[in-house]
């Protein structure tokens, strides 16, 4: 799991600099483009991973603690949670193509599609981990779940404020 999560953090990390090195040929064009995204939505997705990933932290602690039934109903609330993320995410791309704004619109919407477009993968690759880790739940498929969730988790805190919040 350990050499999927820092595979997955490199490209991730190879990504941003890529973005960041392309934001300082056009500056105004990237925070013009920025303008159009909705910061709030994706902060309320931020709330919503975090609050998961703590669902499946806490999951691997009653898991160990013999709570077997407390930490199923936890990784399915991650889970669930994970699909809420999704479902934010959905309307929010709904919004842009609404707006004609498309992959090619921009560099930054290339990057913007490319990046959060990636992680949603994730996201649902995730869900489908911790419904499994749920149904098998033994601790060490907990923690391997718990793992791949925060560092989906962990990527969307970098995501968040470099493609939302930088101006």
């Amino acid at each position: 799991m350990w050499v999927l999560i820092i595979s997955e953090l490199l490209v991730f990390g190879a990504g941003l600099i890529a973005f960041m090195a392309v934001r300082l040929t056009d500056p105004a064009g990237f925070a013009e483009a920025q303008s159009h995204l909705n910061s709030t939505s994706a902060a309320l997705n931020t709330g919503v991973l975090v609050t998961s990933g703590y669902l499946a932290a806490r999951a691997l602690l009653w898991r160990m603690d013999r709570q077997r039934a407390r930490a199923r109903i936890a990784l399915v609330g991650a889970a669930a949670l994970g699909v809420v993320f999704l479902i934010i995410k959905g309307a929010e791309y709904a919004d842009k193509a609404a707006d004609g704004i498309a992959w090619d619109t921009h560099p930054f919407f290339t990057f913007y599609y490319l990046l959060t477009g990636f992680h949603a993968a994730h996201v649902a690759a995730g869900v489908v981990l911790l419904l499994l880790v749920a149904w098998q739940d033994a601790p060490r498929n907990i923690e391997a779940g718990a793992q791949f969730w925060h560092m989906v988790d962990l990527i969307w805190v970098l995501l968040f404020p470099v493609i939302y919040l930088l101006g």
